[in-house]
Formats: C-alpha cells, structure tokens, sequence
C-alpha cells in the first residue's frame, strides 16, 4: 500500500448546529470530557503555531494545563523559541486532535503571560523531577552534548535535595483568549462537520457552518 492508499471513512458521528451549544467554551469543555472518557491518550495535548513579525511559522505540541471562560494556559519557559516568537507576535493558533473520536478543534486568538502567582501555584504542584527539569534547562538553546545537560540536573539536584526548586525567572505560563473556535467532525467521503464559532465585538458569538 503507498502513502497515497492510506484512508479512512470517518463514521462515528456528525455535528449539527441543533446539538452543538451555542458557547464554544461550553462546547469545548463538553468534547474535552467525551474525549477523556474515550480514553484518549493526552487528550490535553494540543499543536501550538507562532510565528515570527515577518510570518515564519512554526508549530510543537504543548500541554494545556487550564481552561476556562477567560482563555487556555500553557506553560513553557519564556526564552524557548515560541517564548521569543510570543514576546514580538502575541498571537497564536491551538490544535486539538482526538483520532478516536473522529474530532478536531481550531482555536486562535491572542496569547498573554499568566500571572507570577499563578504560575507559583502551578509550579509548586509539579513533581520535583519536572520542577529541577525546567530549571535545569535553557530551552532551544543549543548544548555540546546530554552529558552538559545530565550535570545541570545533578547540580540542581545537590543544591535542592529535597525538590523544592524556587521557580525560576524565565518560566511560566500563557493563556490564549480565543477569538474563534472550529470544531471538526469526521464524516464518510471527507463529506466532514465543519462549525465555527466567531467573537463578535459585543461578546457573543457567530455560528457558521463551513464547507468540508
């Protein structure tokens, strides 16, 4: 079989604008938890895109950490390359993939920096190991080999034994403010649910079947 051969019929469900909740925060929220209770393995991981001022793009997978009405957190360390891309371009897409559903969701919007608190809080819950390895790296700066790498971690280790590491300056969280969602239902012959939900300047939203 070649690439080219590889498809699947999509037939588990459909969308129609009568069951779809008329906020897509609510809406969200409701295939988020079908999508944990599928079993989805990460259902939280999500494809994050930034680009640069002059509209070089580029995409990894993050994890969402939060979501609620005021947007989606994620965090990472703030001289990463997305943290350099945010800092110049505060705007960004978000990917949700849930193939055991059938499912995606589109969100962009603007991105801002949590809260020093917020982030503590956040921080504070890791598990040690996840605290030192935050700390310990410089993210998407280049390094000699592991080993540079595997000492910084050993350094952090001896220093902090008990793995309480302070959070460190240049880490944090994002919370992106959707200004439009899309939520995608795979249906037979690519004939695929497409609905878009749209902010209108008074806050409410614009609901829009779109072609497949």
């Amino acid at each position: 079989m070649t690439i080219a051969d590889l498809r699947k019929d999509y037939t588990r469900a459909g969308l129609d604008e009568a069951d779809a909740d008329p906020d897509p925060f609510a809406q969200f929220e409701r295939w988020f938890a079908e999508a944990q209770a599928a079993g989805v393995l990460e259902p939280n991981a999500m494809t994050l895109a930034t680009a640069t001022p002059d509209g070089q793009p580029s995409a990894r997978i993050v994890l969402m950490k939060g979501f609620d009405a005021n947007g989606l957190v994620f965090y990472t360390n703030y001289e990463s390359q997305k943290g350099a891309e945010l800092a110049v371009n505060p705007r960004a897409a978000l990917l949700f993939y849930w193939g055991e559903l059938e499912r995606q969701v589109r969100l962009v919007g603007p991105v801002s920096r949590v809260s020093r608190e917020e982030a503590e809080r956040y921080f504070r819950g890791r598990p040690p190991g996840s605290r030192i390895g935050s700390a310990a790296s410089r993210q998407s700066r280049p390094i000699p080999d592991r080993a540079a790498l595997e000492r910084e971690v050993a350094r952090l280790d001896a220093l902090h034994p008990d793995g309480d590491v302070p959070l460190p300056p240049f880490w944090g969280g994002y919370r992106l403010i959707p200004e439009r969602f899309e939520f995608w239902q795979g249906r037979p012959s690519r004939l695929h649910d497409r609905l878009r939900y749209l902010r209108r300047d008074d806050g409410s939203w614009a609901i829009a079947r779109l072609l497949p």
